[in-house]
C-alpha cells in the first residue's frame, strides 16, 4: 500500500531494530549516564542484530553523539521553541534523524520516514508529527549551508568552530590556549577540533 493513501492508523507504527537500538544508546546515555561503548556491544546481541544493522546501528548512534552540539545547534534554528522545553527522549530522536540526514547516506524519504515511526513507537504520535516537521526542516539545507549558518551566527571565532565542530565552547578555548602555550600555530585549531 503506498504511504499517502494508508490511513494514519494503518502506517508502520515503529521503526527496525538497528535505529531503536540508537535510540535505546542514546537515551541510556542520557538517563544513566551511561557510556556508549559499555551499552551498545550488549543491547546488539541481546537483539540478535548483526552485520550491516549492526554497524548502521554502531554509526546511528556514536555518530549521533559525537556531533550532538552541532545538532542541536541546527534544530535550534528548526524548532519555535528553545531545545530544553523539549521531552528529552524527543530531542534524542531528533538528532538521530538529523544525523541521519546530514552525516550518513541514508535517503532522506528513508530518514524522515523511520524517524517519525521510531517518534510513533517510543515517544507518541504527537511528537511523531513534531519530528516530521522539524526534520523536514534540517533537509532543505545542505550540511555546508548549515555550518556556514552556524557559524554567523557564533559570537566570535572561538564559538563558531566549537559551533560547527561540535565541541563545547570551554574545549575549543582550552586546545587553543594549549596550541598558544606550545609555540604552535593557533590556526591549527580547526584541524585539532575536526
Amino acid at each position: 500500500m503506498h504511504r499517502g493513501s494508508a490511513a494514519p492508523s494503518q502506517r508502520r507504527k515503529g521503526t527496525d531494530p538497528a535505529r531503536a537500538v540508537a535510540y535505546d544508546v542514546l537515551r541510556q546515555v542520557d538517563g544513566s549516564d551511561a557510556y556508549a561503548n559499555l551499552v551498545l556491544p550488549p543491547l546488539l546481541r541481546e537483539r540478535g542484530i548483526r552485520g550491516r544493522d549492526a554497524g548502521f546501528a554502531t554509526e546511528l548512534a556514536y555518530g549521533t553523539l559525537r556531533l550532538r552540539g552541532r545538532y542541536d545547534a541546527i534544530l535550534a534554528h528548526c524548532l519555535d521553541r528553545p531545545l530544553d522545553r523539549l521531552d528529552p527522549p524527543v530531542l534524542d530522536v531528533l538528532r538521530l534523524g538529523t544525523h541521519q540526514l546530514l552525516a550518513m547516506r541514508v535517503p532522506q524519504h528513508a530518514a524522515v520516514s523511520e524517524t517519525v515511526g521510531l517518534a510513533r513507537e517510543r515517544t507518541g504520535a504527537g511528537s511523531a508529527q513534531l519530528v516530521n516537521a522539524v526534520l523536514r526542516r534540517v533537509a532543505r539545507t545542505p550540511l555546508d549551508d548549515w555550518l556556514t549558518t552556524l557559524a554567523d551566527d557564533a559570537p566570535d571565532p572561538l564559538a563558531a568552530l566549537a559551533a560547527t565542530q561540535s565541541h563545547p565552547v570551554w574545549i575549543a578555548r582550552a586546545l587553543r590556549d594549549a596550541l598558544a602555550g606550545n609555540g604552535r600555530p593557533v590556526d591549527e585549531l580547526d584541524a585539532l577540533l575536526a
